[in-house]
């Protein structure tokens, strides 16, 4: 909208035209000092306001230029120019009230103004004599404005200015009243630097961050004033070196912020530490209540299995103990039948030998067969039945013909290949008993791999305990050993068997005649005879550490901690051990005995 002046007095304003056209936009370029404004603002990358407040700075520098007082040097015409390196070019331009605080604009209106009251032509004017050449004192303030107007050659006069305090407060100074010690320390010092926004030394409420690169930048700021100063003066380098080093150092092993926050990393590390035991132990605790909870899940599954298992058990061993019950009253009802018909037969010896094959009968015949063929007994005439039975006991005496074949033929099968065997290795003329091959695996399970000198150890073992005379080397049993390897399941089940029925006539057992009629009490299983299995034997012998010599009712326990061995049996284990280790030991100790006498 366009804006009219106010009507002068006695007069007024009228509006014959209204305005109605809207706003528009155009493009502008600035001209004069403000397009040099305007390319400064773009260089800089600044706005009109951060240019406004630049032109309030020069202002106000330029009004503190204006009210600028010199202080008149009074020694400044007794000067020596030739000695111009010595003197205090501060105070020969008037700025010694100022010195490094002094702005260009300031060196330069007091040389100008220095100029305007002591250049020779003035004082010659004045009729003041003037020196030829370069021995005026004039010379000193030329020489003074060209090192203040040059910043390298101001820092190089700034490093060794003789007003500037050098001193560094101690540690004991700072103790109480670190910042107010040492914030114009670091404050007088920063005007060495040559990078600008020189950071501050800060309060208590200073983060982590700032106090850290106030450190790094004044060790940085060390770094350079080396650079700076190899050049120059060696000496002031050094000095200057371990002064700005001795003030880090100090200010930084009295700082209480540097203290608070190495123990506050102390505080976050013990409370890590504690969160990672807390952490651990939870997991370790975790850990156990999950292999407890497994152990017992797998007790319970245990014990479950193991309730099936002897479920199951008793359930065979009822149906076992039915057939067995239904077995026993077929038998004697075969003896009764038979015995009914007077074993079909007048003769006497004719009636035993029936009653012999009777009793193969009840050995051999399974309960249907024995139910069949007492049906057939009961239900049919003396010359049918008689049939029958005849009938039965040829069928059952090829088949006991054909076992003993068969175990025949792999017996001389067996022997023929051990024959083969050892005669390939030269010991074809030592022949291998079968109480030779039973005693050669007893010593090769008594004697394990690993035992020392192992088939001289079995060689003589096996002299010692053989009873054919034969003498065996070491190379005879290993080649036997081999050719045992390599026989089938058959004949090792039949070299087994011969080995049991040793055993039994060894230990007295006669076994029951064909014509004996059995009794119940030696039907069921004997367990003298029952071999030790790898369980029972580690709780016999966990028994016999657990219960010693001296106590009471020793072997009762000891089968009482063995199930399903009585204490005959325990002992007489025990015997047998007892007689194996001493074997064990003498053979290997005739073997050692020998080698030595060979040495």
């Amino acid at each position: 909208m366009l804006l009219l002046p106010s009507a002068a007095d006695g007069q007024s304003t009228a509006i014959t035209h209204a305005l109605t056209s809207a706003s528009t936009f155009c493009q502008v370029e600035p001209v004069g000092r403000w397009f040099e404004a305007f390319v400064k603002r773009r260089n800089r990358n600044a706005s009109a306001s951060f240019q406004e407040l630049e032109d309030k700075k020069e202002l106000s520098e330029e009004s503190e230029d204006e009210e600028l007082q010199l202080e008149e040097f009074p020694m400044l015409k007794t000067l020596d120019p030739k000695d111009w390196k010595n003197q205090d070019h501060y105070a020969v331009l008037g700025l010694g009230h100022v010195r490094y605080k002094a702005t260009q604009r300031q060196i330069k209106a007091a040389h100008k103004a220095m100029v305007l009251k002591h250049h020779p032509d003035k004082r010659k004017a004045a009729g003041e004599p003037i020196k030829e050449g370069d021995n005026d004192y004039f010379t000193c303030i030329t020489k003074a404005y060209e090192m203040l107007s040059d910043p390298v050659k101001r820092r190089a006069f700034n490093s060794v200015d003789p007003t500037f305090d050098n001193s560094v407060p101690s540690k004991s100074e700072a103790k109480d009243n670190f910042f107010e010690v040492f914030s114009p320390v670091f404050e007088r010092n920063s005007r060495w630097s040559n990078k600008k926004n020189v950071p501050k030394l800060g309060d208590m409420n200073s983060s982590f961050e700032d106090v850290d690169a106030f450190y790094s930048f004044c060790r940085d700021e060390r770094r350079w004033i080396e650079k700076q100063n190899r050049a120059t003066r060696a000496q002031r380098k050094k000095e200057e070196m371990n002064r700005i080093r001795t003030l880090v150092d100090n200010a930084y092993s009295c700082d209480p912020r540097i203290k608070k926050f190495k123990e506050e990393e102390k505080a976050k590390k013990e409370a890590e530490k504690k969160a990672k035991a807390e952490a651990k132990r939870k997991e370790q605790e975790a850990k156990e209540k999950q292999r407890q909870a497994e152990l017992e899940a797998a007790r319970l599954a245990k014990e479950k299995e193991e309730e099936e298992v002897r479920q199951q058990a008793l359930l065979a061993k009822k149906e076992k103990d039915i057939q067995k019950k239904a077995i026993k009253k077929e038998r004697q009802k075969l003896r009764n039948s038979c015995k009914t018909w007077n074993h079909f037969s007048d003769n006497e010896a004719e009636r035993v030998k029936m009653m012999e094959e009777v009793e193969k009968l009840c050995d051999r015949l399974e309960l249907s067969s024995l139910q069949c063929l007492n049906e057939t007994l009961t239900s049919s005439t003396k010359e049918v039945g008689k049939a029958a039975l005849e009938k039965q006991i040829e069928e059952i005496n090829e088949q006991i013909r054909k076992e003993k074949e068969e175990a025949e033929a792999r017996m001389r099968q067996a022997s023929k290949n051990a024959e083969k065997s050892t005669g390939g290795g030269g010991n074809g003329s030592k022949h291998w008993s079968e109480d030779d091959l039973q005693l050669l695996i007893k010593a090769v399970n008594l004697f394990p791999a690993g035992t020392n000198s192992r088939w001289e150890v079995i060689a003589n073992y096996m002299n010692i305990h053989s009873s054919s005379g034969v003498k065996r080397t070491a190379k005879d049993v290993i080649g036997k050993a081999k050719s045992l390897q390599k026989l089938d399941p058959h004949q090792k089940d039949d070299i087994n068997k011969k080995a049991f029925d040793k055993f039994k006539k060894e230990h007295g057992v006669v076994p029951q005649a064909d014509n004996a009629t059995p009794s119940e009490r030696f039907e069921g299983p004997c367990t003298d005879f029952t071999p030790w299995t790898t369980e029972e034997q580690k709780l016999l012998e966990q028994a016999l550490k657990t219960y010693p010599v001296n106590t009471p009712e020793r072997w009762e326990k000891i089968a009482e901690a063995v199930p399903g061995r009585t204490k005959k049996d325990c002992m007489k284990r025990y015997k047998e051990l007892v007689e194996m280790v001493k074997a064990k030991k003498a053979a290997q100790e005739q073997v050692l005995n020998a080698s030595r006498a060979k040495k």
